[in-house]
């Protein structure tokens, strides 16, 4: 298991070295245009730019380029010029908020998605079978541009049961803090819950078919244990990746939409705002933060993987 995860963290760190060569050669070296004139921003003055010419070293080599944007982004450097703030101390400061709006809908996403791919898959065929099919197809049809606005337009205008938007730190107000994010929560969960759902379900439908399933009924065990100790718990296992990938992908992009259409001020937030801005910086640390959350998190999902089932860290080891 220990070779594994030595396995595991040394490729997530090649990962992010790949990832950060990407992007410097799309911020720094691909465009057709000055670096230092697009970092600087739409209203730079002519001495700013210069100062950022000596500051990134652009008459130097690529590879010592590569090597300063590096240094700028580990040491706390990476600076967004108008107005002159670090980028880590703005995605630090907007982390709580993405974190919470992130956690709070994986939860609710990965419970009843759980929940009704569970009871979809006992009742399969049957009419509450097909209910939940038509909510899980719904659920995944609706985009998240759509949902929000009815949702606001709804829930908080006219009938105004939860806040419009916005967000209250968990430390000042728990009550509030909840509140402000359970529409964002629920407009961020429900394209997941439908398709863990149907997952799930098809998870199970296999398994109901395996040897030791029908091993299991034939020793008398019960059909609420048969379902929770062998189906259920084997159907979990390729959730977990799915899980990874889609909790990742909600903090390094779903966020960005859902943090702007709520006006929620967390790291997806000053994202858009730095894009509208065309402001690089941000941009490029922004991109690096999301890049690592999204590869980390994933490594995390695979070394839980290998710890729930052996054969895939015996299988990696013997390689």
């Amino acid at each position: 298991m220990a070779r594994f995860i030595v396995r595991r963290l040394v490729g997530m760190v090649f990962v992010l070295f790949v990832v950060s060569l990407i992007v410097f050669l799309i911020f720094n070296v691909i465009p057709n245009s000055p670096p230092a004139q697009r970092l600087a921003g739409k209203n730079a003055t002519p001495v700013l730019v210069k100062s950022i010419e000596e500051e990134w070293g652009f008459d130097d080599s690529l590879p010592q380029q590569y090597l300063t944007m590096m240094k700028k982004v580990f040491t706390g450097e990476l600076i967004q010029y108008s107005p002159r703030v670090p980028v880590d101390e703005r995605i630090v400061e907007g982390i709580p908020a993405t974190l919470s709006l992130s956690i709070g809908a994986a939860i609710i996403w990965l419970f009843f998605g759980l929940v009704l791919g569970y009871y979809s898959a006992l009742r399969a065929g049957g009419k509450l079978d097909k209910f939940l099919t038509g909510l899980s197809i719904a659920g995944i049809s609706i985009p998240v541009f759509l949902l929000a606005p009815v949702l606001i337009y709804f829930l908080a205008e006219k009938l105004k049961i939860f806040p419009n938007g916005f967000y209250v730190p968990l430390t000042e107000d728990p009550w509030e803090w909840f509140t402000h994010l359970v529409l964002p929560w629920f407009t961020v969960a429900i394209l997941s819950i439908g398709f863990y759902s149907r997952v799930l379900r098809s998870n199970m439908l296999d398994v109901m078919n395996e040897d030791y399933v029908r091993t299991a009924r034939a020793k008398g065990l019960s059909e609420r244990q048969v379902m929770l100790r062998h189906v259920l718990r084997n159907s979990l296992i390729p959730i977990i990746t799915l899980f990874g990938l889609d909790f990742g992908a909600t903090v390094a992009g779903t966020a960005i939409i859902t943090e702007t259409l709520f006006n929620i001020e967390g790291v997806g937030l000053y994202a858009a705002e730095s894009i509208a801005k065309l402001e690089l910086p941000p941009i490029m640390g922004v991109t690096l933060y999301g890049a690592f959350f999204v590869v980390f998190i994933n490594a995390l999902v695979d070394i839980a993987y290998a710890y729930l089932d052996p054969r895939v860290r015996l299988g990696t080891s013997a390689q």
